[in-house]
């Protein structure tokens, strides 16, 4: 008898951090601090997302390495002690790891760290540069800077 076929991209293995998460959003969606937001509650949901996205071993942190594949799809790799700058610039120093409480506290933050930055330049260059699809065009000599 073959074994159930689970399915890919991590489904199961997702559930729980969704439900983790969604919780840590009711507390934020609670907390007076944050009553004045605009649109709080769509933009905790892209929050969410994206942290899903980079938390590479879900496990609720994102790491180094989640870090700098972040950076590197945007485009902008870092060196690790960049890496480990902007980590702490967000923890305030006190975790080698960036938890969602953190993440989120950074974006919805007046300080403009340079992870906000960042998702911010993201979210700006998907909507108006699409990527374009299909071979490079044709290139001669005289078009080579």
């Amino acid at each position: 008898m073959a074994a159930p076929r689970r399915p890919s991209g991590g489904g199961l293995r997702r559930a729980p951090q969704d439900g983790r998460l969604e919780e840590i959003n009711k507390e934020f969606l609670c907390d007076p601090k944050f009553s004045n937001e605009k649109d709080l509650e769509e933009k905790l949901a892209v929050f969410k997302e994206k942290y899903m996205e980079f938390d590479l071993n879900n496990q609720g942190e994102i790491d180094l390495m989640s870090v700098k594949r972040m950076m590197e799809k945007l485009g902008a790799p870092k060196t690790h002690l960049e890496l480990k700058k902007m980590i702490s610039e967000v923890t305030g120093g006190v975790s080698d790891t960036i938890s969602y409480q953190d993440f989120v506290n950074v974006m919805l933050g007046k300080r403009s760290a340079v992870l906000k930055l960042v998702m911010m330049f993201e979210g700006k260059a998907n909507e108006s540069n699409p990527k374009p699809s299909g071979p490079p065009p044709e290139r001669d000599i005289a078009s080579l800077p």
